[in-house]
């Protein structure tokens, strides 16, 4: 008798828990993996299950009836959110059909990418948007509108200050890339033609950012000695902050060239004291020590160009102006570290690509500086250029407030491996920092400071943006000899709750989309 009455109770007890569990649809289940939730610093063990394109269960599968249509065994796996890249120029590839795959962010498991960086945005958001939603595309894009790109729709290529009038079309050009989707204005002090504005007229278009709740994304007007100087740069960033009330991302933040090595803590200190002041500072790093520019960019001083390239070559046949422009570039050259760390990465002249500035110098038996003109007179050069410390690289990664990024471009490794790198150099072999805080710092983290919704962690009701890798084969293949090469060990990357690599192999399926504010 008492035992019928124990095995009814045992019986009463499994019930209530069958019972109790609920019934869960599934297209994909995750299951047996190393969980990083993308907030929290202890990875979990735990089953994830994902429906059209939303996370649907995160827990212990025991607790219930899942029926998935396809389950993942992630055992021995890193199971992460999909990494947001907030500086790329990846746009320049999403627009053309035969690159839309974005396979060299995807493969870095990147899921989103941030495009208009640099004060450069393909204009108007509204015809791009429409291409993307048509033709596909590999990855998420969210888009932000270039200041430079509006300046050259008002003012032009000419280094004129802009009129009330000027800036008055400005602000309503930039109301309308807000309205068709932009997340917030990107600029490029440093280039032309955002270098011919002043601090008054980015406040202005600023200020209409800020109005949309918007974000304002920098690359600075000075990395090194050229003009203002690195800290003037960045205090102006923040005083744009303070004037225009509105968050501020510094992009690739960096002390670049033997003037400003080891100026970081200056930098950390005073980014700390306006975030305790209320006002909302954050920055993005790649992890290498060679930046990546064009090579006027580098090189060539700001006030020759301004015009374009026609004027450029015009005063450069002018003997008074060309002396200064020589002068000028003779000095920039300097702060790059000299001739021989210019390395051509990318030009139409083929011969020259792999080969430095004085290499290249004493092939055409030209002093460097005018080895410069001879090389942009007929194309567009990329150079990459060694000019960062270890030193400065590694604080600015420990700070709370840095995320990652690639600022990826051709012929840079950076374009192919920021995001592994990172990873496999800094926090397997340097420990500079741990597993969670790269993750976090490359997912969530990033989210939150472009203000993007229900991405960048794993939770239920959030885009199943999911990436799964190898933690002991996850690494970069790109390097300065050939910066084209996949990175290695990622196993499975899911966009929008769609397959987009499985077993490391892209399933040749567009999963991306433009996301919204």
């Amino acid at each position: 008798m008492r035992v019928s009455k124990l095995v009814f109770f045992i019986g009463l007890i499994f019930c209530f828990i069958s019972c109790n569990k609920s019934d869960i649809n599934a297209d994909i289940l995750i299951k047996n993996g190393t969980v990083y939730n993308g907030i929290d610093k202890t990875p979990i063990n735990v089953s994830i299950a994902i429906l059209d394109d939303k996370i649907v269960f995160i827990g212990d599968e025991e607790s219930a009836r899942i029926s998935a249509k396809k389950t993942i065994d992630a055992a021995g796996m890193i199971v992460s959110p999909g990494f947001i890249d907030p500086h790329t120029h990846a746009d320049r590839d999403l627009n053309e059909l035969e690159k839309s795959h974005n396979k060299p962010f995807l493969f870095q498991g990147v899921t989103t990418v941030v495009v208009g960086n640099d004060g450069g945005s393909f204009y108007p958001i509204s015809k791009y948007k429409n291409l993307y939603e048509s033709q596909g595309i590999g990855t998420n894009v969210v888009p932000l509108v270039g200041h430079g790109t509006i300046r050259q729709q008002v003012v032009g290529k000419s280094d004129k200050k802009a009129t009330p009038e000027d800036i008055a079309k400005m602000k309503a050009l930039v109301q309308k890339e807000m309205d068709a989707g932009a997340f917030g204005m990107s600029t490029g002090l440093y280039y032309a033609p955002g270098s011919y504005s002043n601090t008054e007229e980015v406040v202005a278009l600023a200020k209409t950012v800020a109005e949309n709740d918007g974000i304002y994304d920098t690359h600075l007007r000075d990395e090194s000695s050229y003009t203002v100087g690195l800290i003037s740069a960045i205090e102006e960033a923040i005083e744009i902050g303070r004037q225009a009330n509105l968050p501020i991302h510094i992009s690739h933040i960096k002390c670049l060239g033997a003037d400003v090595w080891n100026k970081s803590d200056d930098i950390i200190k005073l980014i700390e004291n306006s975030r305790a002041e209320g006002i909302a500072v954050t920055a993005n790093q790649y992890p290498y020590d060679a930046s990546s520019t064009s090579l006027n960019g580098a090189v060539v001083p700001r006030w020759a160009e301004s015009g374009g390239k026609d004027s450029l070559y015009i005063r450069y046949m002018q003997p008074k102006q060309k002396t200064q422009i020589l002068k000028g570039t003779r000095k920039n050259i300097k702060r790059r570290g000299g001739p021989d760390k210019l390395l051509i990465v990318k030009t139409d002249d083929k011969e020259y690509v792999g080969k430095n500035l004085l290499e290249i110098s004493e092939t055409l038996n030209l002093p460097h500086e005018e080895a410069v003109y001879s090389l942009l007179k007929t194309s567009v050069v990329k150079v990459v250029s060694f000019n960062m410390i270890t030193e400065d690289i590694t604080n600015f990664m420990k700070q709370p407030w840095l995320v990652t990024g690639s600022d990826g471009n051709a012929g840079h490794p950076r374009k192919y491996g920021s995001f592994p790198r990172k990873y496999n150099k800094y926090v397997k072999e340097d420990k500079v920092i741990d597993v969670p805080t790269f993750i976090n710092n490359s997912t969530s983290k990033t989210a939150e400071i472009f203000k993007i919704p229900n991405r960048g962690k794993l939770k239920e009701g959030f885009y199943a943006d999911i990436i799964i890798f190898n933690p002991e084969t996850f690494k970069d293949v790109a390097d300065y000899n050939d910066a084209f090469q996949l990175s290695e060990g990622l196993e499975y990357s899911i966009i929008n709750g769609k397959i987009s690599v499985r077993e490391g192999n892209f399933t040749k399926k567009l999963n991306g989309k433009v996301l919204k504010k």
